[in-house]
């Protein structure tokens, strides 16, 4: 069902066969066929449409995350984003080891070369890792926690703001973050992840 989907066997907006049918097709039982719509369902791939069918939402986890999340929810979960960084930020700077600092390098220059490579799905999973780690290097258990509780929130923004039709062109730099955590330049963290923030924002809500 899934290969049905990506490969565009079933565009988006089509509703898609019947249960008894995708039984026979797929020759499997009926339990499997709704775990399978319910999974594809729950990664934004297809939505269920009470009394009218089950349609294809979408053909990747991307987009999914990109239709799951936008607007007033993509705002708020940005914004909460913002206000836990801009301090984890602050406070990397200043806290932050060598071995973190070399950590936080590798994590962006995988992103960059997954990004050269249009490898989506590391571009986000790298991209969280940098943010994630980038408030542990707070030092500041509390605040990192905090930050930790909305990994998931925080990769599906990261997913909602992956311009994959630009080839990752118009994805916002981390580098002068990067550079200032390395200097120890507080004020400039800050506002680095703060302004990469307002463009986020400005941008996708």
């Amino acid at each position: 069902m899934r290969g049905a989907i990506t490969s565009g066997e079933w565009p988006v907006g089509q509703r898609i066969p019947p249960e008894p049918e995708l039984v026979t097709a797929l020759g499997v039982g009926r339990n499997t066929v709704r775990e399978a719509v319910r999974a594809l369902s729950h990664a934004g791939l297809l939505e269920v449409r009470q009394g009218d069918g089950t349609f294809v939402r979408a053909t990747s986890e991307i987009s999914g995350a990109v239709r799951r999340m936008c607007g007033t929810e993509l705002r708020e979960v940005l914004q909460v984003r913002r206000t836990l960084e801009v301090e984890g930020a602050r406070l990397a700077a200043k806290h932050r080891t060598d071995a973190e600092l070399a950590r936080l390098t590798e994590l962006l220059h995988q992103r960059d070369a997954a990004m050269e490579a249009e490898q989506w799905a590391e571009v986000i999973e790298h991209d969280t890792a940098f943010h994630v780690l980038l408030v542990q290097c707070s030092h500041n258990t509390l605040l990192a926690e905090l930050y930790r509780g909305l990994t998931e929130a925080v990769k599906a923004s990261v997913a909602a703001s992956v311009d994959t039709s630009s080839g990752g062109q118009d994805q916002v730099s981390h580098t002068g973050l990067l550079h200032a955590v390395r200097d120890g330049d507080q004020e400039k963290a800050a506002i680095e992840a703060g302004g990469f923030f307002e463009e986020l924002i400005e941008k996708f809500c």
